[in-house]
């Protein structure tokens, strides 16, 4: 949302190689891009199918003949439809907006009493219908999790004033997030015949302040998302019956990207609490009142503590696990990773579990609610481009993958502190070093 990140996260048409640095939405306070070089005659598998052994059957639901880049996608309940956010080409074949527009579309399992290859697309998305209104920025989609026809996600509904295009950016690595302050969250009644404008119903959000990287607990009772309306990125929850606004966050750093856990005793979201020019991730307790009204968060434990950047974390639907993004392989992209939930504030931080293993940037994972099958962001295409993913898996294989080892020292070096918004990533360089 990571990112938005998630945040999330989407994305680009060509991977060049070089410095990189990643800005997103979901880190406002100054960071700075981190120099990381690694042995440049490291090659990523060809076959990356072969070494991710905890998925199987991937395959690209997005297609980039239609979309110039799509991403941070997001299961229904029954994982029988999905929304994500994209640009699509016009006629001519360029991008027909600026900013990402919401879709929603059927997620079609037409693999069922049959053999499917490895390279076989099992899945394929249906009947898929643009949501938010044309030249509108859009953002963080999400399904309500006890009504099936409740949109909710992030949007200016009319063109932001200020023209920034989000996502990688062209003959770059560099990741832009933009942050117009006309974005609020909505909710969208899905069983409307046509949606227009008027379609989308505010929930919070006065179009002063950025507000986005929305998501709900599991009873839909909860609002949890992030605003600039303090001037720091900051996790703020709303009572949908009540429409009480509570601050979770106040310390200094971007907060956001925030997910319940399945229970909705806890939420896990991405910050840069270190001030150190690196994202981590954190974990608290939920605390509520008498009534069972969300009243604030216990103190944060972290997740990871590294010179990594790690964005973009996702319960596994047993609330064992948290899946994430990171430059910790030291790869010029970042990767999904698999952690442990952490449960003892006296342990050591737990040591990650790889789950991707391509060239081009893994990002915004979602897990469906049986936990069978992983939906990211890729730019594993043959184009390169940044589309959406979808593989089988099993959330209890997520810890059995490979251990990725600790960033080395020289990799977590900060480089001088600049004012722009970045997600720092790695980069390529013939000397040792999201």
């Amino acid at each position: 949302m990571t990112l938005f990140i998630l945040i999330m996260f989407a994305c680009v048409q060509t991977v060049p190689t070089g410095n990189a640095a990643v800005e997103s939405a979901q880190s406002v306070a100054p960071l700075a891009a981190v120099s990381q070089s690694q042995d440049t005659s490291r090659k990523e598998p060809a076959d990356w199918r072969k070494f991710e052994g905890l998925l199987s059957h991937q395959m690209q639901l997005t297609l980039s003949e239609r979309f110039v880049k799509a991403g941070e996608a997001y299961f229904n309940a029954d994982a029988t439809q999905i929304v994500f956010q994209a640009i699509e080409h016009d006629a001519q074949g360029h991008p027909e907006s600026e900013y990402y527009s919401m879709y929603v579309a059927q997620l079609r399992d037409e693999g069922k009493g049959q053999s499917f290859g490895p390279d076989q697309r099992r899945y394929r998305l249906k009947h898929i219908r643009r949501v938010s209104p044309i030249g509108s920025a859009n953002t963080c989609g999400w399904f309500h999790p006890t009504d099936p026809n409740k949109l909710i996600f992030a949007s200016t509904i009319t063109p932001p004033v200020k023209q920034e295009t989000p996502g990688y950016q062209r003959g770059t690595r560099n990741y832009r997030w933009s942050f117009p302050p006309e974005m609020r969250v909505v909710e969208l009644d899905l069983s409307a015949k046509d949606i227009t404008v008027e379609s989308l119903k505010t929930i919070v959000g006065d179009g002063k302040a950025y507000t986005a990287e929305c998501s709900t607990s599991p009873d839909g009772r909860t609002l949890l998302y992030t605003s600039l309306e303090s001037g720091d990125g900051d996790l703020y929850a709303m009572d949908f019956a009540t429409k009480k606004i509570t601050r979770l966050t106040a310390l200094t750093g971007y907060d956001g990207g925030a997910f319940f856990s399945p229970d909705g005793k806890k939420i896990v979201w991405r910050a840069d609490r270190n001030a150190d020019n690196l994202l981590q991730i954190f974990i608290a307790d939920v605390v509520f009142d008498s009534a069972g009204a969300v009243v604030g968060i216990g103190e944060p434990l972290a997740v990871t503590n590294d010179g990594a950047v790690n964005w973009a974390p996702y319960f596994s639907p047993d609330g064992k696990v948290i899946v994430y993004a990171s430059s910790r392989v030291g790869h010029d992209n970042y990767e999904l990773l698999a952690v442990p939930v952490p449960t003892d504030r006296s342990a050591p931080i737990a040591q990650p579990r790889r789950v991707t293993h391509a060239a081009g940037a893994d990002l915004l994972p979602a897990i469906s609610r049986a936990g069978t099958l992983l939906m990211w962001t890729s730019q594993r295409g043959t184009d390169h481009s940044s589309q959406l993913w979808l593989a089988n898996m099993s959330q209890n294989d997520l810890l059995s993958g490979e251990l990725v080892p600790p960033v080395s020292e020289s990799a977590s070096t900060p480089a001088p502190t600049t004012t722009a918004k970045i997600i720092p990533s790695p980069t390529t360089s013939p000397t040792p070093p999201k």
